[in-house]
């Protein structure tokens, strides 16, 4: 099975929401990047919902 496509993008964020994301992704045992995918995706397809 391949893996999906990824691309580098470089977004600013609040250092507020660097910290707590740095911690979620922590305990979630995942790494910053794929914390944020998380939640992106969610956030998606509760748009598409």
């Amino acid at each position: 099975m391949m893996k999906p496509l990824k691309s580098k993008v470089s977004i600013t964020l609040d250092s507020d929401v660097i910290e707590k994301i740095k911690l979620l992704a922590e305990e979630d045992d995942r790494s910053f990047s794929q914390y944020i995918n998380l939640i992106l995706k969610e956030h998606l397809n509760q748009k598409e919902a």
